[in-house]
Parts: C-alpha cells; structure tokens; sequence
C-alpha cells in the first residue's frame, strides 16, 4: 500500500471520528443551558461540561489521525475525503434523534460519495511542500485575515440566522487554515521534540484550534444550526484547498480531458455537502428544542 492509500484511509477514519464529536459538540452546544448568554459565558460552560469534553476527545483522536493522514498525503486529497464525515455523522444522529435517515439523505448521501471519489481519482491531487515561508503566510494573513476579523465583528453585532452564517465562516476558516498548518507541524515531527517546540508554526496552530472551536460553539448558539453547519461544513475544505494550492503548491492533474469532471464533481460535492449538513444540522436542531 503507497502512501496515498494510507493516507486515504487515514482520512477516513478521522472522518468517522470528527462526525462522532461533532455530533456530540452540536448538542451540547444547546442543551448547556437554556438561558441568554454571552459567547464568552458559553464557552466557559462549555468548558465545564463532561459531555462536551467527552465529545472533544473522540473529535482529537479524529483530529490525530487527520495528522497522520496529512503527513503522507497532500491537503487536497485529505480534506476531500474529511467531507465524508457528513455520511458518518448521517446514520449516528439519525439514531440517537431516534428517527431514520429518508430517501432524499441516502440520495444526497450517494451524491457526495460518488463527487467525492471522482475527485480523488480523476483529479489525482499531487503533494506539495509541507511547510511555507513567512512571506507566503503574509500575503495570507492580509488577504485572509482582514474578512475574517469583519466576519466576526459582524457575527457579534447581528442576530439570528445571519450571525450563525458569519461565525460559521470564521469557524470553517479558521478550520481550514488549521489543516495547512498540521501538515507543516507534521513535518517536524521527524526532527524530534526539541525541534517541534521551536518550530514557530506549532503556537499558532494551537491556537488556531482553539479559536476554530471556540467559534465553532458560537455559531451553534447564534441560530439554528440549519444555517451554522452547512456553512462551516463547505467553508473548511474549500479554505483548506485553496490555501494548499496557493501556499503549499499543491495542485490537481485531471488531463485536459478531466478538468469538466473535475468541476462538476466539485459543484455536486458542495451541493450535497450544504444539503446533508443541512438535513442534519435541523435534526439535531429539533432534537435541542425538544429539551
């Protein structure tokens, strides 16, 4: 087995493992307290809740695995199989909502798998560099950064639906950035320790995480999660690519012949992707209301 399958199937265990906690983190983002409180409130609740810690263990080992997987495969590959967790996140809150997953789930379900293996297949995602200069991640902060902080601003200052579609972008943003950055603390892991501890990317993915899921839990609260999760869900990946193309040099060799399919397959997988989450995100909605 090369290293590109390993690190498929890699992806797709931490697929399995990331739906399990995010399944959990969804609902005890609403069930923490029924009353009005602050983002920071939250999060310190949240903080306090076993459940929600329970839910973040299962999403590290996901998040683990996601590591192995990006230090023997390019991000692209990675993140197009990550999008999968959704098929595992389907049939696990449809059981625990005690409900059955409809036809139109299983047809959008298919959907997703098929765009998904058109794309590691026929576009044949190359690896990159694992790490990039200062300058590249420069350029990065001051295209990405400044839409991202009004995003947030926004998010804070508005209500509803619109606020959860805001932080669901900072969240899958943030998400995707910390994809990038795990390959290139990956990559120094073969340095030994004392190396890891001095490589300047290792504070700023730490940190990244923590804020990914900070604003995470803040856009669940903010509004349904009809509109929290499917944006986040194809923010991250599409982040994640991009910043892999442009920062790392990763690209896609689909022929001259390909590249139709390839777009095709990238428009089904994001349409299906807004729609499972969608479809998942107003199940674990009612599910919420209910308590």
């Amino acid at each position: 087995m090369d290293k590109a399958d390993t690190a498929a199937l890699l992806a797709l265990g931490a697929a399995l493992f990331i739906a399990v906690g995010d399944v959990m983190h969804q609902r005890q983002s609403h069930e923490v307290t029924d009353e009005k409180v602050s983002h920071v409130d939250l999060f310190l609740r949240l903080l306090r809740d076993r459940h929600w810690w329970l839910g973040s263990l299962v999403a590290a080992v996901g998040f683990a695995l996601q590591a192995a997987a990006l230090g023997l495969g390019s991000v692209l590959l990675v993140q197009a199989l990550l999008v999968t967790s959704l098929l595992f996140a389907l049939p696990i809150n449809a059981r625990l909502s005690r409900r059955r997953v409809t036809r139109w789930e299983w047809m959008w379900a298919a959907l997703l798998a098929a765009s998904v293996a058109v794309i590691v297949t026929v576009g044949n995602p190359t690896e990159g560099d694992a790490r990039a200069s200062w300058e590249t991640w420069t350029a990065v902060i001051v295209v990405l950064g400044p839409a991202v902080v009004l995003c947030a601003v926004a998010g804070n200052l508005l209500k509803g639906p619109i606020s959860a579609v805001l932080l669901a972008v900072v969240s899958g943003a943030l998400w995707g950035v910390f994809a990038v950055l795990t390959k290139g603390v990956v990559d120094r892991l073969d340095d030994g320790i004392v190396e890891l501890l001095r490589t300047p990317e290792l504070f700023v993915w730490a940190t990244v995480a923590v804020a990914g899921t900070a604003w995470q839990q803040f856009s669940f609260r903010a509004g349904a999660l009809t509109a929290s999760l499917p944006t986040m869900t194809v923010t991250e990946p599409v982040i994640a690519s991009v910043l892999g193309v442009v920062v790392l040099g990763e690209s896609m060799r689909p022929g001259d012949a390909g590249w139709l399919t390839l777009v095709v397959a990238v428009a089904a997988m994001v349409v299906a992707t807004a729609a499972l989450a969608r479809g998942e995100a107003a199940t674990a909605g009612e599910h919420a209301a209910q308590h």
